[in-house]
C-alpha cells in the first residue's frame, strides 16, 4: 500500500577480517578499495574500518582516515554521478547469480537438517566455518592466495608500527564511580519491580521489549538484566564442542 515499503535500506561495513596486523598502514587501501565497492554496489549507508582495528581501539587520526575515504569517494571520485555506474556488466552479473546460487544451496542443506536452530546443535555451521578457516589457511600456507605484507611483500617488523589508542585507568574509575552513583540514587523499590517483570516476561515467553524499556528507564542495569536472562535461560555453549 505504501511505495516506501518495497524500498531496499543497505547498509554495508568494510570487511574487518580482511585488516591485518602486519604492515598496518596497507588496511587503508583495503578498506577504500572495499568501500568503492560498496557505493558501486549501491549501498546506502557505509561504515569504513580503521587501519588499526586489528591492534587496538581505533585513535582519532585513523577513525579521521576513514571517514575522509568516505568523503573522498563521495566527493571526488565521481561514481555518485550514475545510478548503476556497474550496470550491464556481466562480470559483475555472473557473480551475483553465483551468489545467489551458493546461499540458496546453503539455505537448503539447512533446511533439510529441519532448520538453522538444529543444524546448530549438531554442528553443522560450526564445521563449515572451521572448514573454510583451515582452507584458506591452506592456500595462505601455499600461496594460492597473496595477502600483501602476510605472505608476501613482508618487511622486518617494526618495535612501533603506529602509535596505537591506550585508555586511562581513570576512565575506567569514573565509570565505576558513576555507576556506583546511580544504583546508590535510583528508586530502589521501582528497580526491584521492574527487574521482577522482566524475569517474568523471560519466564512465560512473553514480549520482553516492554519490561525492558520500563526498567532501563528506572536505571536497571545490563549486568542485572543480563543476570535474569543467566538466571532463566541458562548460558550457551556450542554443542559441537
Amino acid at each position: 500500500k505504501n511505495p516506501k515499503s518495497l524500498l531496499l535500506r543497505t547498509h554495508c561495513q568494510t570487511a574487518g577480517v580482511s585488516l591485518t596486523a602486519q604492515q598496518p598502514t596497507n588496511n587503508v587501501v583495503r578498506v577504500a578499495v572495499q568501500a568503492l565497492a560498496g557505493v558501486l554496489g549501491g549501498t546506502q549507508s557505509l561504515h569504513t574500518n580503521s587501519m588499526d582495528e586489528t591492534l587496538a581501539l581505533p585513535t582519532e587520526q585513523s577513525v579521521m582516515i576513514a571517514l575522509r575515504t568516505q568523503q573522498i569517494i563521495a566527493e571526488e571520485s565521481g561514481v555518485t554521478n550514475m545510478i548503476d555506474p556497474l550496470g550491464g556488466s556481466w562480470a559483475v552479473e555472473a557473480l551475483t547469480d553465483r551468489m545467489e546460487k551458493d546461499a540458496f544451496a546453503y539455505i537448503d542443506r539447512i533446511d533439510e537438517q529441519g532448520g538453522i536452530i538444529q543444524a546448530i546443535n549438531t554442528g553443522y555451521p560450526q564445521k563449515e566455518i572451521a572448514d573454510s578457516a583451515y582452507r584458506f589457511q591452506q592456500q595462505l600456507d601455499a600461496k594460492e592466495k597473496i595477502i600483501v605484507g602476510v605472505n608476501k611483500y613482508q618487511v622486518a617488523p617494526e618495535e612501533r608500527p603506529l602509535e596505537l589508542l591506550k585508555i586511562e585507568p581513570a576512565v575506567e574509575r569514573g565509570q565505576i564511580e558513576r555507576v556506583t552513583k546511580i544504583k546508590k540514587e535510583r528508586n530502589q523499590a521501582a528497580v526491584k519491580e521492574h527487574l521482577g517483570r522482566v524475569h517474568a516476561a523471560a519466564r512465560n515467553g512473553t514480549n520482553l521489549m516492554p519490561p525492558l524499556i520500563d526498567a532501563v528507564k528506572e536505571y536497571c542495569t545490563l549486568g542485572e538484566i543480563s543476570d535474569i536472562y543467566r538466571d532463566v535461560f541458562g548460558v550457551y555453549r556450542d554443542p559441537a564442542w
